[in-house]
Formats: structure tokens, C-alpha cells, sequence
């Protein structure tokens, strides 16, 4: 009984020692953390996961069941190892405030986040500090909600101006580009929360932005595409990058050894965590041993590959053992570690809302200011045309939304100043909108939130005539406003978007003319995304004010500017073209195709689309399809020294390519359509099509 007796007395103290060689982890045992680690443990933290992405029954399934009601919305969770104290970080996007969703279950309370200006906006400022206070606002506002990663901000170039994503980004000219991100993460960062730069690298197109391929000379890319990344890294100091989902030179940037381990790490000393856009890259195996620390959002069966590649030596240890090492090295930096309390989810919205009021006001552009327009003097009743100054854009689309509380409209900032809304004008619009606000309201509920809402359509011709016409007689100013949105996944148009719509243009026509007559003057504000035509309308009218998408405050600041509360100081952080589809249109014509197959190819085809049109440098048919860029020059249909694979970024060399092939392809084939799918599949494609005896 004694021998039993000291057995059970020694088998607590056995189980005791074993728990406590289990490591803890701390900031200064990350490597013995490691050593005790399992080969699914390692996998596990390398590939991310959230409950879009996973099944029930995942080995992620119960991280999801404990970590899904976190921060509902956030984009994704790290995943996290009780066993040895590693908890999960939370990721959420994104560059103009954070996004998260406004509601949760079982609580009436909301959960919205500051809408701050868009990253042109900000940079429209020429000023860091602008951009330190607001990225400072959008940290607090992370540790607020438990937050610790914003996957902001972007930073790729202004390649082509009609690039979906554009208003997320800063400029055209790598120099303000690179100090502006610097700013901007050391604001979020100033908060203990982790700023994720991106996307690295030479993601400037959104259409078909998995299948890019950026062909680029060295030269182009370090004095231009990199080198943003090179200030951003060196004065900034990010935790976290993220790669792009495009192509570099044939391999997936998220892959690419010489561009992470080589470039990122080795000449501009980044050693913080790489991470995938979600959904980026194709093979997990080279992602972890290129360099790639973070596979987000994850799924099943990439962590079944990153276990087979490290138990096969696929990936190898110290690859894996990198990889595993930056993930803790950032969990122990962040709050999710170092806190013990809960968020308490009450960010200060008033002191954000008058950071991004500030902002918004700070970035706005005076194009044209004829006659001392601007600012109004107090007292100056405004005729305000354009059915969406009643619903200003506060930002772009996709990721780089913010669910916000309100946005200010123009007729509500305006109303608040010094100035005077006419009101037979005002009560026009009121009256229209009546109907066309629940009509758009209702098509706007059954729209996805990534493609947000559509605008309000102007009022009928007839009507607004009449208003125009009592307007000029009552008003002493017009003001009209132009919006233009954009977002992830798709770029700009041409027509209707870059060109002014036919009713915005008659709208200034016909308010010019009015208020011209009676001697008075009219501007116009463009709350917009980017860039759009102004070349063929700006001497018709007298103000122009670049407002950008300003924030939830916009209507507040744009009023601001415009009755002189704060100078309109902000200079363009990109090129305004004159015209876009200038060179398309002298291709087309000196081979004889028309032009209206030219538009119809540029908008279904992903490869050759309307950012190939950019005389600021578009790969376009280049970039995508090399094969058939040979064929083209096989068939002697241009000069074959006219190509030259070392200057890829020469848009007028593709223009010419594709505009020769459609030529050729209108020559062996009946109808439009035909062409239109010979030009995406290849003309062997098509003649396959014709014989089907089914005709699929």
C-alpha cells in the first residue's frame, strides 16, 4: 500500500513537470517555442484561415468556432495554439478606416468605423503629416475594436489612370508614393497595431489580376515600381507586406524568391511578415520557401500542402521555421498578446470626424478659379445642380469601403456655412428625389456590397431645363457636381466614366449657358475616384474643384473649401490626360478596322483592355498572350523589328500589334462576334466553332 501510495503521490508531480516544459511563448523564447512545435502546428500558423474559406469539417474548424465572433467582418485570423499561449491576430482591411461589419448577433449595439478620404486624396495634400494624423485615427480605432493588422495601405503606382484601384493608392511618381505609405504607417503603427504595406509588386490592372503578367525591364522596376516600396520600407518600418496577385517576368509574385528574398529582404532590409493577398498565388510549396510567411485567407487544402512540403522536405525546415518565426515575432508585438483586456469598442468619432473633415478639405484641387469664383462670400446663394451633391461618395468600392455612420452631402455641408442654398432649386431636386431615391435604394439593396451603390440617375431633360432657366434669374452662383466610383476587381471605362456621361455634359452645357447669359458664374466639384476629361468642357465653365472622395465629412469639407474656411492647397498627384483613346483611334483608323470593333474587343477582352489604351505605358496584348503577339509577327503583319521584349511598358508597340491582328482576323472571319472571340481564343478556336454540328 505504500509503494501504491508514493506512485500516486508522484504521478501529479510527473504530469506537473511535463506541463511545465511546455514553453510558454514570450517575446524571448520565440526559437524554443519553435523546437517543441508539430508539423501541423507550423502549417497551421503559416496558412490563415476564416469562415469563408473553410469547411465544417476543416482542422480549422475549431479555430473558426472560437475566433469567427472576434471582430465579425475582419478579413481573416492567424491561427491560434493554446497549448503553447500563440493567439490568433485579426486581420481587417482597409485603407480609408477600417472595415468590419456595423452589426452583431445578439446586441443592438453597432460597430461602425470612421470613413476616412482615399489614399489620392491624401496624397493630393503633398503632406505626410496629413497622412500620419489620419492613419494615426484609423490605429486608435484597430486597438478600439480589437483589431491587430490593417491591410492598408496600397502604394502601387498610378500606371495606368483608369486602374480600378487607383483611388486607394497615392500617385503616378514613386518619390510621394513612398513617403506618403511611410507616413501613413507610422501613424497605424504609433498605436501598437501592425500597418501591412502593399501590393508588392507591379499590380497597376484589376481586370484579370490573377493572370497578369508584368513583364518589366530592371531599369522600370527599380526606378519606378519598387521603389516606392524601398521608401516605404526604409522610413516607415511596416510589420507586415503583402504580395500582389499579378505575375512578375513569368512567376507569381507571392513565389518569387529573387523579389522577396533577394529584393524585399536582402537589398531593402525588410524583415518584418509577407503575407498573400487573399487568394493570391498558386503553389504554397514555393510560396514558403520564396518567402512568403502568411497564406491568406487560407483553406484546406492548402494546409494539407504546406504539411506534406514540410514533412517531405518539399519546403524545407529552415524555409518553414523562417516563415512560422516572422508570424510569432509579429503575434508578440501585437495586442492580441500584449493586452489583457477586452476592446472596449468606442472609438472617438467626434475627434476622427474632424480629422477626416481636415483631410478631406486638405487634398481638394483648384483646377480653375476664373474671375475669383471661389471662394463664395458669405451671404452668396448657391444653385446646386447634380442629383448626387445630395449623395456625396465618401470612397471607393470593394476592400477599400468603410461601413460609416453617415456621409455628409453637399446640401447639408453647405447649408451649415455661410452661404445660401437657392431654394427654388433646392426644392427641385427634393421633389425628384422623392421618387428616384427609393427607386435607387430599392435597386441598391439587391446589389452586393462589393460593387456599391449605383448613383442617382440626373434629372429628365424637360424638368431640369425649367429649374436651370428660374435658377439663373434667383441664383448668384452654380454649382454642379460630377461623381465618378471604382473599385477591386474591375477597372474604369472609357466612355461614361473617364469622358464625361451625355447628360453631364448637356447638365453643364445647359447651366453655363443659362448663368452665362445673366452674367453669373458656375463651378463644378468632382467628387471623384480619379481622373476624368476635362479638356473638351473646362473653358465652358468657371471653377473647378477637384474634391476627390473626401471621407464621410465630405460635404462638410468641400463646403469648407469653398467658402474659404480652409484654402484649397492640394496639387494633382497624377496626370490629368487630355485624351485617352487618342492613339487607339490612329491605329484603327491606318489599318482599317472599326473602331467600333476596337471598343468592342477593348471591353471584353481581359488581356488587351481599355488600361491597354494608356499612353502613359500599357503592355495590354504584350503583356498577356506572347504567343500571340509571334503569331501576329509570323503572319508579316508588322514590323517585326518593332517589338522589342525589352520595352514592354510602350504602349504604341501594342496598340499596333492588336490593331494589325484585328485587321487580319476581320479579313478571315464573317461577323464581329466571330473576330471578338478569335482575338481572346485564337482563330483556330473560332473555325472549330463554325464546324460543330451543334454550333457550341
Amino acid at each position: 500500500m505504500k509503494i501504491i501510495r508514493t506512485i500516486l503521490i508522484l504521478l501529479p508531480a510527473l504530469v506537473l513537470g511535463a506541463c511545465s516544459s511546455t514553453p510558454q511563448l514570450k517575446e524571448n523564447n520565440i526559437d524554443k517555442v519553435i523546437k517543441v512545435m508539430t508539423d501541423e502546428e507550423k502549417a497551421h500558423l503559416i496558412v490563415c484561415a476564416n469562415n469563408l474559406n473553410t469547411t465544417l469539417d476543416s482542422t480549422y474548424a475549431p479555430m473558426i468556432a472560437a475566433c469567427k465572433d472576434m471582430v465579425p467582418g475582419c478579413g481573416g485570423f492567424t491561427y491560434p495554439i493554446a497549448r503553447l499561449g500563440i493567439p490568433s491576430l485579426v486581420l481587417a482591411d482597409g485603407p480609408a478606416g477600417l472595415r468590419i461589419s456595423p452589426v452583431r448577433e445578439g446586441t443592438d449595439s453597432t460597430f461602425y468605423c470612421t470613413g476616412f478620404p482615399i489614399g489620392t486624396s491624401l496624397s493630393a495634400t503633398w503632406d505626410p503629416q496629413v497622412a500620419r494624423d489620419v492613419a494615426e485615427a484609423i490605429g486608435e480605432e484597430l486597438v478600439d475594436y480589437g483589431v491587430d493588422v490593417l491591410l492598408a495601405p496600397g502604394q502601387n503606382l498610378h500606371r495606368n489612370p483608369l486602374c480600378g484601384r487607383n483611388f486607394e493608392y497615392f500617385s503616378e511618381d514613386p518619390l510621394l508614393s513612398g513617403r506618403m505609405s511611410a507616413a501613413y504607417v507610422r501613424g497605424v503603427q504609433a498605436n501598437g497595431v501592425a500597418a501591412c504595406i502593399k501590393h508588392f509588386a507591379f499590380n497597376n490592372m484589376e481586370i484579370n489580376r490573377l493572370s497578369n503578367d508584368s513583364r518589366v525591364s530592371a531599369r522600370a522596376a527599380r526606378e519606378l515600381y519598387l521603389k516606392n516600396f524601398e521608401i516605404a520600407v526604409e522610413e516607415g518600418k511596416p510589420l507586415t507586406l503583402m504580395t500582389s496577385y499579378n505575375y512578375y517576368n513569368g512567376r507569381y509574385t507571392t513565389e518569387n524568391e529573387v523579389l522577396l528574398k533577394q529584393v524585399l529582404r536582402g537589398e531593402f532590409g525588410f524583415d518584418g511578415l509577407i503575407m498573400t493577398d487573399w487568394g493570391g498565388g498558386y503553389d504554397p510549396v514555393k510560396m514558403v520557401n520564396a518567402s512568403t510567411d502568411l497564406i491568406a485567407p487560407g483553406n484546406d487544402e492548402q494546409y494539407r500542402q504546406v504539411l506534406e512540403g514540410i514533412r517531405s522536405g518539399a519546403i524545407s525546415r529552415e524555409s518553414a521555421d523562417a516563415a512560422v518565426r516572422n508570424v510569432l515575432r509579429l503575434i508578440v508585438r501585437m495586442p492580441a498578446f500584449r493586452n489583457h483586456s477586452k476592446p472596449d469598442n468606442s472609438p472617438d468619432f467626434e475627434a476622427h470626424a474632424a480629422v477626416c473633415r481636415r483631410a478631406g478639405a486638405e487634398g481638394m484641387v483648384l483646377l480653375r478659379n476664373e474671375g475669383g469664383v471661389l471662394p463664395f462670400k458669405p451671404g452668396t446663394k448657391v444653385a446646386m445642380f447634380g442629383a448626387n451633391s445630395y449623395k456625396l461618395l465618401a470612397g471607393g468600392t470593394g476592400a477599400g469601403d468603410v461601413n460609416k455612420a453617415h456621409v455628409i452631402s453637399l446640401d447639408k455641408g453647405l447649408s451649415e456655412s455661410t452661404v445660401v442654398l437657392d431654394g427654388s432649386t433646392d426644392a427641385a431636386y427634393r421633389e425628384y428625389l422623392a421618387v428616384e431615391g427609393p427607386r435607387m435604394d430599392a435597386i441598391n439593396a439587391e446589389r452586393s456590397w462589393w460593387f456599391g451603390d449605383l448613383p442617382y440617375e440626373e434629372m429628365p431633360a424637360q424638368k431640369l431645363r425649367k429649374v436651370v432657366k428660374a435658377a439663373s434669374a434667383s441664383a448668384d452662383v452654380a454649382l454642379v457636381t460630377v461623381i465618378r466610383n471604382a473599385g477591386e476587381g474591375s477597372d474604369r471605362h472609357v466612355e461614361n466614366d473617364f469622358n464625361l456621361k451625355p447628360e453631364e455634359k448637356s447638365l453643364i452645357a445647359e447651366v453655363s449657358a443659362a448663368f452665362h447669359k445673366a452674367g453669373k458664374k458656375v463651378v463644378v466639384v468632382l467628387n471623384t475616384t480619379g481622373v476624368l476629361e476635362t479638356a473638351s468642357w473646362k473653358d465652358s465653365v468657371d471653377g473647378i474643384l477637384v474634391a476627390w472622395q473626401p471621407g464621410q465629412e465630405a460635404g462638410y469639407s468641400i463646403a469648407d473649401v469653398l467658402t474659404g474656411v480652409i484654402s484649397p492647397s492640394g496639387r494633382l498627384p497624377m496626370t490629368f490626360p487630355v485624351s485617352y483613346a487618342e492613339k487607339i483611334d490612329d491605329a484603327a483608323e491606318r489599318h482599317g478596322v472599326d473602331a467600333h470593333l476596337v471598343a468592342a474587343v477593348i471591353r471584353c477582352e481581359s488581356g488587351w483592355n481599355e488600361t491597354a489604351q494608356s499612353g502613359a505605358g500599357a503592355v495590354g496584348l504584350m503583356q498577356l498572350m506572347p504567343d500571340t503577339a509571334k503569331s501576329i509577327a509570323g503572319l508579316g503583319l508588322v514590323d517585326t523589328n518593332a517589338y522589342d521584349p525589352n520595352r514592354l511598358t510602350d504602349a504604341s508597340t501594342n496598340i499596333e500589334y492588336g490593331t494589325a491582328y484585328l485587321a487580319y482576323l476581320q479579313s478571315q472571319l464573317e461577323t464581329q462576334d466571330e473576330v471578338i472571340c478569335a482575338y481572346n481564343a485564337g482563330i483556330g478556336a473560332v473555325q472549330g466553332w463554325q464546324q460543330a454540328a451543334d454550333g457550341s
